[in-house]
């Protein structure tokens, strides 16, 4: 099927060429300072998000940029290192980072290998074959993402934003920009959540589900995962599937999450109306959401429970943790006592800003949530508090007017988004309309900033349309009688 994979790429180009894509570049050249270029925009984070961003913003015709990633190429994003499912909760069909091409989607580049009966026959999407197409997303498009470069800070420098990099890829130790996307995924804006009881613990026996866990290590090791999440249920199942003798996963909750309530309001209107809705709704739709949580998926839930070795305990409310004598030891608020070996986090991740080494001296500027919204009694939610509270061009937002201005050149196109504009930078639902919104929105600025320069450009234009050997001029009679019809 090689030569179909080759005849779809062929059908991309061919759609981009007819949709007049990607553009000539229209935005006014930065000039250089001190002899160094400046770029118009600079994506951090080579992942989905950075892919389908840097797709939109060369098709707005914005081409001065760079794509910078800290991973190996292929390695973007959670797919294939810390990502733990099977397939995606996302059902096959949704278009993704498409960005409104057929031949951009999931299905074309599946079926082109496979077939329309194979696509069929194709129930959820195997997690590393996602990670395949997006590797052929990337190649297809030849989005120059430079890898193993990440990015250290970000400093403000005048009008401008300079950018401290390290890594094997680099070819330079900074670079400056007008505008920087942070496409930086899940911990975008924050870290990983690790709960104080495991502060007293050493190091080689716990994990974050975000970590490069050795799984083959826990082989015939008692295993403890915290969480009833999605993360938490896959890491349980790799765990179950190296050979752990059991594996327990404690959960707060009284019950099992069931139902993904996002699912039943998710339409292009929720989308489109979501950043629009006001404070109130906002909010009162995502602590809805928080509160319920999302469930693991069901596939997920069995690949654990199929296992006897594998246990869930609800209401559980873990008091401390220790190590002692060699194993560690857990104690809940309620008096019971766990041993076990090895404890794994499917806790999640936190926003946090000032967690961020790129925000590092100014993150403190940024206006959040609890800034801005004082929510209702009995709606009160810390986490939801500590979200940035966005423009709607996905920019940060000075806490105090004029702390920190050079805060609205820096977009927020992660998971630290989705308090203020909903889940269209980093869920694959809505990632292609987030992409747009954001796109359009730094053109705007672009173009708003550099007006001056436009209307010289406007009154300096002087490409005739018409040649002067169109048309004969004559003088206007001084009575002009019009001609009888002839008969």
């Amino acid at each position: 099927m090689a030569g179909s994979l080759r005849a779809l790429e062929q059908r991309v180009r061919d759609d981009l060429a007819c949709l007049c894509l990607p553009p000539a570049n229209w935005v006014v050249p930065a000039p250089p300072v001190d002899g160094r270029p400046v770029h118009d925009v600079v994506v951090i984070g080579g992942g989905m998000c950075g892919l389908v961003a840097s797709f939109a913003l060369r098709n707005a015709g914005i081409r001065n940029l760079r794509i910078f990633d800290r991973a190996p190429a292929g390695f973007e994003g959670p797919w294939v290192t810390y990502a733990r499912m099977e397939t995606l909760r996302s059902p096959k069909q949704l278009v993704g980072p498409a960005y409104g091409m057929a031949s951009l989607t999931f299905r074309a580049w599946f079926v082109a290998q496979h077939g329309d009966a194979a696509w069929d026959a194709l129930d959820k999407i195997p997690r590393p074959m996602w990670m395949d197409y997006l590797r052929w997303y990337r190649r297809v498009l030849a989005l120059p993402v430079e890898n193993e470069v990440e990015v250290l800070r970000i400093v403000p420098e005048g009008e401008l934003l300079r950018l401290d990099l390290r890594g094997d890829g680099r070819r330079e130790d900074s670079v400056l920009a007008r505008r920087v996307v942070m496409a930086t995924g899940r911990d975008g804006t924050g870290r990983a959540n690790i709960p104080a009881f495991v502060n007293d613990l050493p190091r080689h026996c716990w994990a974050h589900s975000s970590d490069a866990i050795d799984f083959p290590a826990l082989k015939g090791k008692r295993v403890v995962v915290i969480g009833v999440g999605a993360s938490a249920v896959d890491n349980a199942a790799e765990a179950l599937e190296a050979g752990a003798a059991e594996v327990r996963q404690l959960a707060r909750r009284r019950e099992m999450p069931t139902i993904n309530k996002l699912m039943g309001i998710g339409s292009f209107g929720f989308t489109a109306a979501f950043p629009d809705l006001g404070d109130d709704w906002r909010w009162r739709i995502m602590h809805y959401s928080f509160q319920t949580q999302t469930p693991a998926p069901r596939g997920s839930t069995l690949r654990v429970s199929r296992h006897p070795n594998a246990y869930f305990h609800f209401g559980v409310d873990i008091e401390r943790m220790a190590f002692i004598d060699g194993e560690v030891v857990i104690s809940t608020t309620d008096g019971k006592i766990l041993h076990t070996d090895s404890v794994i986090l499917g806790t999640g991740f936190l926003v946090e800003p000032l967690a961020r080494t790129e925000l590092d001296g100014y993150a403190d500027k940024i206006a959040l949530w609890r800034d801005r919204y004082q929510s209702p009694a009995g709606l009160q939610h810390a986490q939801l508090g500590a979200f940035p509270y966005l423009a709607d061009d996905f920019s940060f937002q000075e806490r105090d007017p004029g702390t920190g201005p050079w805060l609205s050149r820096i977009h927020c196109f992660n998971y630290g988004a989705s308090v203020s504009l909903g889940k269209t930078s980093g869920d694959i639902p809505g990632i292609s309309e987030g992409a747009s919104w954001l796109a359009r929105a730094i053109a705007a600025k672009f173009y708003a900033e550099d007006i001056e320069q436009h209307w010289q450009r406007l009154l300096a234009y002087d490409t005739p349309e018409l040649r002067g050997d169109e048309w004969t001029a004559t003088d206007l009679p001084d009575e002009a009688v019009p001609a009888r019809a002839a008969g």
